[in-house]
């Protein structure tokens, strides 16, 4: 019962926000408000629908898949900090301090088809990209930091925005019943990205999905490898972060992906007290905390060609440490931007290491040697291709790295 209790303790440091209710009715007004930025996405959920349009869905389970088009309204960046969500007091919020609904609206399938080809046809790269949220997201909570991870890796022009939102109860007494609601919505996202790869006019899509969404996720791919013998082939870039999965089974879910699997991309921290927990309660380490330079860790990710983000040393916004991937700027920015945006890791020829030392080394001449290693923290990045690639100037930088987390934020 330790692990329990202290699983129940840390849950409340998850996304869930207990203070992000009603907070769905649109303002029209705010669309006009100086400054701000406009995220539009469609949205694919297996919740059923609340009474109130001020919470548009809620966390039972639904017999069919529902579809939304929402919009939200960003303040503008000098108003806030990269990698956190300005929730309003009270609705429905002051667009130039807080995020602000300005469409909430749901609409049948064919209507979410419609929306998402007009998004399609807006984006630079034709590349859809979806994100699945974790434990404790009530739908509010999921739509809105997408919309900030949208906004603040710069994904937004590059990408179509597709939310797909599991039935989550919000609550922190609810692992349980979350992880059963992960399993009952595999086969609905499996679809979701069946139809995606289908599409004409979409030419890649990439996947991110957070905390116990890499169940979701993972479970999805493994069974469209079963079914078809492969993953969908314009299911190009999987990004998994802080997954609450069992390290075992995901070993046994990537290697029935298959050879022509997506590249696929942990973003871990090593002191993430959420997985921490959900280690104790499963008695099993999480894929999203392990450390990639010890084995059995090591071996199995140069045998499996997997790309590991090493967040451990980056600070964060809270105690927990569990969402790092979307609240750290380095990591939002540096990271978020390139892969969201399309840029190439599925060249095994050129390391994600490789790839993010290039878009950083502009930024570490051009303001100085200890600012440039602080910009580039984000890329303790584990890959054999990056390792071979730049041998000990990749060694040097992780020591740095090491030397800027101990001294700690300056």
């Amino acid at each position: 019962m330790r692990g329990l209790g202290f699983a129940i303790i840390v849950a409340l440091g998850l996304s869930g926000c207990a203070s992000s209710e009603g907070f769905l009715v649109p303002v029209p007004s705010a669309a006009h408000a100086p400054g701000t930025s406009h995220v539009e996405m469609v949205v694919a959920t297996t919740r059923t629908k609340a009474e109130s349009r001020a919470f548009l869905f809620g966390g039972g389970r639904a017999p069919e898949v529902s579809f939304a088009d929402m919009v939200v309204s960003i303040p503008p960046d000098a108003n806030r900090k990269i990698g956190e969500v300005e929730w309003p007091r009270q609705p429905p919020g002051n667009p130039e301090t807080d995020f602000v609904t300005l469409k909430s609206e749901i609409i049948t399938m064919d209507q979410a088809k419609a929306s998402f080809s007009r998004l399609v046809d807006q984006s630079r790269e034709k590349q859809a990209l979806v994100f699945v949220h974790g434990f404790n997201n009530r739908y509010e909570d999921a739509v809105y930091r997408f919309a900030q991870i949208l906004h603040d890796s710069g994904a937004s022009p590059d990408v179509a925005p597709v939310l797909f939102t599991w039935p989550s109860k919000g609550k922190i007494s609810a692992y349980n019943y979350d992880r059963d609601s992960a399993n009952y919505s595999r086969d609905a996202l499996e679809a979701l990205l069946r139809d995606l790869d289908k599409n004409p006019e979409v030419k890649k899509i990439s996947v991110l999905a957070h905390s116990m969404g890499n169940w979701v996720t993972l479970e999805a791919l493994r069974q469209m490898a079963i079914r078809d013998g492969r993953v969908a082939p314009k299911i190009r870039l999987v990004m998994l972060a802080d997954a609450d999965v069992d390290v075992d089974i995901a070993w046994q879910q990537f290697a029935t992906l298959g050879p022509q699997r997506p590249h696929i991309v942990l973003f871990v921290s090593e002191n993430d007290r959420a997985l921490a927990a959900s280690r104790d309660l499963w008695e099993a380490p999480r894929l999203g905390a392990i450390d990639p330079n010890v084995e059995p860790y090591k071996s199995k990710i140069e045998q499996e060609q997997l790309s590991v983000v090493n967040m451990t040393r980056l600070p964060s916004h809270d105690f927990f440490n569990h969402g790092k991937f979307a609240e750290d700027p380095r990591v939002v920015e540096l990271i978020g931007r390139r892969i969201a945006a399309g840029q190439t890791l599925t060249d095994q020829r050129v390391g994600v290491g490789a790839r993010m030392m290039q878009v950083t080394a502009g930024a570490a001449g051009s303001v100085g040697n200890a600012a440039g290693l602080v910009l580039s923290a984000p890329v303790a990045i584990v890959d054999p291709e990056t390792r071979n690639g730049f041998g000990d100037q990749l060694n040097q930088f992780n020591q740095s790295v090491r030397q800027i987390g101990s001294s700690g934020p300056q």
